[in-house]
């Protein structure tokens, strides 16, 4: 007998379970039926996160309800840690994997650099540079055209490069 209610209790719990996390999980509007599209930025890491506190304008309160914070752009110095991690890399390995990063990369640091609260134009020359790139690239970021423009693409990650460890309150 006590079996038997473990199965009944598990034939009730099963189904409802179900229908919370779907009705939790598509947080559509009740009165509308509408479910929200998201076009937010990948969550940032652990590490970011931490670093980035109140920086980064997360809410405090809704942590503590458990409501997630809505992630906002990528900082500055979270940007240039990605690019600063193509320095040792080369085409030696694996050319097309290489330079692909190198300019995602580099337009992950000027999405960030556009989006930081001393605002653009406290990154002229990066920004400028990697628009520079992006004119000569035409738009077009496959293999053939990223191996026919790796010199200026290397050479825009090592100026920025440059640059920013000249302006260390930017990124640290």
């Amino acid at each position: 007998m006590f079996t038997s209610r473990r199965r009944i209790t598990a034939l009730f719990a099963v189904p409802i379970a179900a229908a919370l996390l779907i009705s939790c999980s598509t947080g559509g509007d009740a009165s509308t039926g509408a479910t929200p599209t998201s076009t937010a930025p990948p969550v940032a890491t652990a590490e970011a996160s931490a670093g980035a506190g109140a920086d980064a304008g997360t809410d405090a309160g809704a942590e503590a309800n458990g409501d997630q914070p809505t992630p906002g752009p990528e900082l500055v110095r979270d940007a240039f840690a990605g690019l600063q991690a193509t320095l040792d890399d080369s085409c030696a390995t694996d050319c097309a994997y290489f330079l692909g990063r190198v300019h995602e990369e580099l337009e992950g640091l000027d999405r960030a650099m556009k989006a930081d609260p001393k605002g653009p134009g406290h990154f002229p020359e990066p920004i400028a540079w990697i628009e520079k790139l992006r004119t000569t690239l035409d738009g077009d970021t496959t293999y053939p055209n990223l191996k026919k423009h790796q010199t200026l693409l290397v050479g825009t990650r090592d100026r920025i490069n440059t640059w920013m460890q000249d302006h260390p309150d930017d990124y640290r």
